[in-house]
């Protein structure tokens, strides 16, 4: 089993200036391990222009504490993320003068640092686990969980580390990319019963599973864009090299994220 920190990925345009999607906890490793992140010249410097979110959970907006240095970059995401942020104080360290934080909403189109053009559209999920209600786990706002498709020219790139189903609209923009990053967190709906991890299955968890029925693998089957999982968790087995679920799925034509992974479109 190889390494692998959470799921974020930087994206660039240019080749200069760079775009995070997400912003993990571990998101110090990640620049240190990606030259291309590293300051290049002056004091503060950083090639990262621009964070978008795809929600609030911890596992996505932690790392933005870690780009607290004084460095000028545009957060953006819904509203719904945007205000979950702004209520927690500890966020109040990313100087308001430096870090613009830009409200989009769903299907609306804006342009990001290095030439992409963005857009976020609506994916089946729930509340960020530290403001959920046990008694409505579901998400109200359709905004609260979001997926992002990038694109420059002809190319495509859509981004999905959370969903608990698949749509058909989502479908549809899928079968549009050319590469498409999702959901990998459990290959089982009970793993995390099963093996004594956890005590809610990866449904409740806003995370539809890879195998078995309504599973993303049998989903998104027709999709002919390049398929990669993200956001695996480490009880998947999928994260084992020989293990039969790995195999499985490469046969299926899925490939499985890992650190220093590059794609270029």
């Amino acid at each position: 089993m190889r390494p692998r920190t959470q799921a974020s990925l930087a994206v660039s345009g240019n080749g200069t200036d760079w775009v995070l999607l997400n912003a993990s906890p571990d998101l110090p490793q990640q620049i240190r391990l990606h030259k291309p992140l590293h300051p290049r010249c002056g004091i503060r410097d950083s090639p990262i222009k621009s964070v978008v979110l795809t929600g609030a959970e911890i596992d996505q907006i932690a790392g933005l504490l870690s780009l607290r240095e004084r460095g000028a970059f545009t957060l953006v995401a819904t509203s719904a993320s945007l205000n979950a942020v702004t209520a927690n104080p500890v966020f109040g360290v990313l100087a308001p003068q430096l870090v613009l934080r830009r409200a989009v909403t769903a299907g609306e189109q804006f342009e990001l640092p290095g030439g992409l053009t963005a857009q976020l559209f609506c994916v089946p999920g729930k509340l960020p686990l530290y403001l959920e209600d046990e008694a409505a786990p579901a998400a109200s706002d359709p905004e609260t969980n979001v997926g992002i498709e990038l694109s420059l020219g002809d190319a495509r790139l859509i981004y999905v580390p959370g969903a608990a189903a698949v749509t058909p609209a989502m479908i549809e923009r899928f079968a549009r990319a050319d590469v498409v990053f999702f959901d990998g967190t459990l290959f089982a709906d009970d793993e995390m019963i099963r093996n004594g991890t956890g005590n809610k299955t990866g449904r409740r968890m806003g995370h539809m599973p890879i195998d078995g029925e309504g599973g993303s693998l049998a989903l998104l089957e027709g999709i002919r864009a390049r398929r990669i999982f993200v956001h695996i968790n480490n009880t998947n087995p999928i994260l084992i090299d020989d293990s039969p679920q790995r195999a499985y799925l490469e046969r299926r034509g899925w490939e499985i994220a890992e650190d220093g992974m590059e794609i270029v479109l």
